[in-house]
């Protein structure tokens, strides 16, 4: 039975039969949903958490607000406790 794949790029599932799929001189396999991810990673060399309409930034965007809003929802800041001078 063929497996459903993740696009190398966007992260999106590609259903059996559908998609590309590119190999690299190394070896190394990367499996595409569109042409459009295609272009972005291998011919413009766009980085996937860097790019707004994929999984993966909105993943990593995810992260970064989740601790920012831990951070926040805390409300405390580390004390800093100054020794006093001797007298």
């Amino acid at each position: 039975m063929p497996e459903s794949r993740p696009c190398t790029f966007c992260g999106r599932v590609i259903e059996p039969g559908t998609g590309k799929i590119f190999i690299k001189t190394d070896g190394k396999t990367f499996h595409f949903c569109s042409n459009k991810c295609e272009k972005n990673l291998i011919h413009l060399k766009r980085k996937d958490r860097e790019t707004r309409w994929t999984m993966k930034y909105a993943q990593e965007k995810a992260i970064i607000t989740h601790h920012k809003k831990a951070a926040a929802a805390t409300g405390k800041k580390k004390m800093i406790r100054r020794k006093k001078a001797k007298e």
